[in-house]
């Protein structure tokens, strides 16, 4: 039986943990609008590349000069920002500067790709393995795996070679110095052409018409090698200095692989590749 409460009795007390707690929620989500509004003006500069006229960089930011300017006041006296004495141009100021080496000098190019990859192998449901130059060439220091069932033969540790036979060895062959990866092509060239496989021999011409492909379309293919029945295309991750940091290959059977150099597992390897050497402050995701 509810007893009913007694004539005078107060309601009962808030949550005032709950309340708070709530309270700090939306104080974090709603955050400082001046900060996101003056950093606006930063974004500009950093998207432009170079120092920018008062009424430029305020157009770009999307506020008029009078806005702009008490923004980049403050910004100067920081020194994110600081002002060409003779030009006028605003550009980025030392600390700027020393913000940005110091986020780099901390970035991790694996941890950087995990993510990016994981949500890859999901979207095309193709594995999707990443690699690093290793002391006997591209070397797969993580697979990860998308939801449906498919058997490649491949785990971390595993050497893609030989180098030109491979999308993820071809993007190195492409990519890196031809001091570093000269003397393992040359080798195989040798050892292929002298091999029991004739499907398998190459000379240099094929090797150069090759890695030419690879530049031009910013990506590697593969079609059933190394592992027979398996294709494969693999993108280069390029770090801020544009070197080449690792390289990221999709595999599937070749019944249901997209092999087209425009089609949607092409399209979206690369779209990652570049999101992750971004994150590794290459801007335009290209050496």
């Amino acid at each position: 039986m509810l007893i009913p409460d007694k004539p005078g009795t107060p309601p009962p007390a808030p949550d005032q943990d709950g309340a708070e707690e709530r309270s700090t929620e939306r104080a974090d989500r709603r955050g400082i609008q001046s900060i996101e509004v003056g950093g606006a003006l930063l974004q500009a500069l950093v998207h432009n590349g170079t120092p920018m006229m008062l009424k430029d960089l305020a157009r770009e930011a999307g506020m008029p000069p009078a806005k702009a300017h008490p923004y980049l006041v403050s910004f100067g006296k920081l020194g994110l920002i600081e002002q060409d004495a003779i030009t006028g141009r605003y550009g980025l100021g030392p600390f700027s500067l020393q913000m940005g080496l110091t986020a780099l000098h901390a970035l991790d190019p694996l941890k950087a790709a995990m993510p990016e990859v994981a949500n890859l192998a999901d979207d095309i449901q193709l594995n999707v393995a990443i690699a690093v130059w290793g002391n006997l060439g591209p070397t797969i220091i993580r697979i990860e795996e998308c939801r449906r069932p498919i058997h490649v033969n491949m785990r971390p540790g595993t050497v893609m070679t030989p180098l030109m036979l491979t999308a993820t060895g071809r993007v190195f062959a492409a990519f890196l110095p031809e001091r570093i990866t000269s003397p393992l092509v040359e080798e195989e060239l040798s050892r292929l052409a002298s091999g029991e496989q004739p499907a398998l021999r190459m000379s240099r011409r094929h090797v150069d018409e090759a890695l030419a492909e690879v530049r031009k379309h910013g990506l590697a293919r593969a079609l059933g090698h190394p592992i027979p029945g398996i294709n494969a295309f693999a993108a280069p991750v390029f770090d801020n200095s544009g070197g080449l940091a690792l390289a990221i290959t999709a595999m599937g059977p070749a019944g249901t692989f997209d092999t087209e150099w425009k089609g949607s597992t092409a399209s979206k390897v690369l779209a990652c590749a570049r999101e992750i050497s971004g994150r590794l402050g290459n801007i335009t995701g290209a050496r």
